[in-house]
């Protein structure tokens, strides 16, 4: 339902993201970080591990929810620590729930839980800041003034319930979603939503910080990405404290930053835990092996990155491998799993990277 505007193409030409984009590089991440070296600010320095989760969750709410009723995280910190200690408190604590559901609810209706309260009351505030967003992001649309390609367009809210009102029109109560979802479009939109902001945030947070890691012990990485960026028309020069926006297809064909968005993907893979999947039926090869229907498999990005006859010297942050054999490390490359359930917004982190 939504697959088509986490597209490339579709980003690329989205007017609404672009609005968005420049709202929140020009209006507030570029100030945030001129403010960051202002006299008053001294001792100088800035956490740019907090301040990209920041900017992430800025573009991926203003993408779900449009920007009038998205996060302003870049200039609202105290309420970003605030959501991010919410955030990485649940860390840890996600195995009963996710691997045991049954148990867990068991657990519960005995007034008992296997994971600490605060885990729960955690989960319920951000559930509840997120139903917040994306009611208001619903009623927006119900209201006279065009959103579509505008700022405010809350492109995700909108395919969503599109495609509720689709599904229900097509299959009614025969819907295999009427129950869960059709009955209840407020709550799925914002269920779903979650989904997209969580993962959104964190893993461009993670990806930008290594790579912005990189790229201060360099100065000729920094030399050689600065050259490429002004090559861009406009070429994103301040002017009068403002960034010209470059069209997205010109970004595509920047092989060193690409390369090196990549590279940081692959060394420090921002989702590298077990991905879990169940073998359909009856059964299904993999390599050498037969694997009987309904067993469980799982593949893990970091241990597939390590692979040295694909990367040799794995543990090592090279870009350029992404510039010499770049086909054998694109086939090998999992930064976003693969298949039917590979990450739906991996065109938006890499565009957002």
């Amino acid at each position: 339902m939504v697959s088509n505007v986490y597209s490339k193409s579709y980003i690329n030409a989205s007017v609404s993201q672009a609005a968005q984009s420049d709202i929140i590089l020009n209006t507030r991440l570029i100030p945030a970080l001129e403010a960051s070296t202002a006299p008053s600010q001294a001792p100088h320095g800035i956490n740019v591990h907090s301040l990209f989760c920041a900017v992430a969750m800025d573009f991926i709410s203003a993408y779900c929810f449009g920007i009038r009723h998205s996060t302003n995280f870049i200039k609202d910190k105290s309420h970003r620590e605030h959501w991010l200690k919410l955030y990485t408190t649940r860390k840890g604590y996600g195995f009963f729930a996710q691997e045991l559901p049954r148990l867990s609810k068991a657990f519960e209706r005995l007034g008992l839980s296997l994971t600490p309260r605060w885990v729960g009351a955690a989960n319920r505030e951000l559930e509840a800041w997120c139903k917040e967003l994306s009611d208001a992001a619903i009623k927006g649309l119900g209201e006279s003034e065009p959103l579509l390609n505008s700022a405010d367009d809350p492109v995700v809210v909108r395919s969503l319930l599109a495609g509720y009102e689709k599904e229900k029109h097509m299959h009614g109560q025969d819907s295999l979603i009427y129950s869960t979802t059709i009955l209840n479009p407020e709550l799925s939109v914002a269920s779903e939503a979650f989904d997209h902001v969580t993962a959104g945030q964190e893993t461009t947070g993670v990806t930008l910080t290594y790579l912005s890691h990189h790229l201060s012990q360099s100065l000729g990485l920094q030399k050689g990405l600065r050259e490429e960026l002004l090559s861009l028309q406009p070429n994103m020069v301040l002017r009068d404290g403002m960034m010209a926006m470059p069209d997205s297809q010109q970004l595509d064909r920047l092989p060193n930053l690409h390369a090196m968005i990549l590279e940081t993907v692959r060394r420090y893979a921002p989702a590298g835990g077990p991905e879990p999947r169940v073998v359909p039926f009856p059964s299904c090869h993999i390599g050498p092996y037969e694997v009987p229907g309904g067993t469980r498999i799982s593949a893990s990005a970091y241990n597939v990155h390590r692979d040295e006859q694909t990367f040799p010297n794995s543990e090592q942050w090279d870009y350029t491998r992404w510039l010499v054999d770049k086909e054998a490390a694109q086939r090998q490359f999992w930064g976003f799993s693969s298949g039917g359930r590979m990450c739906l917004g991996s065109n938006f982190a890499m565009h957002g990277s």
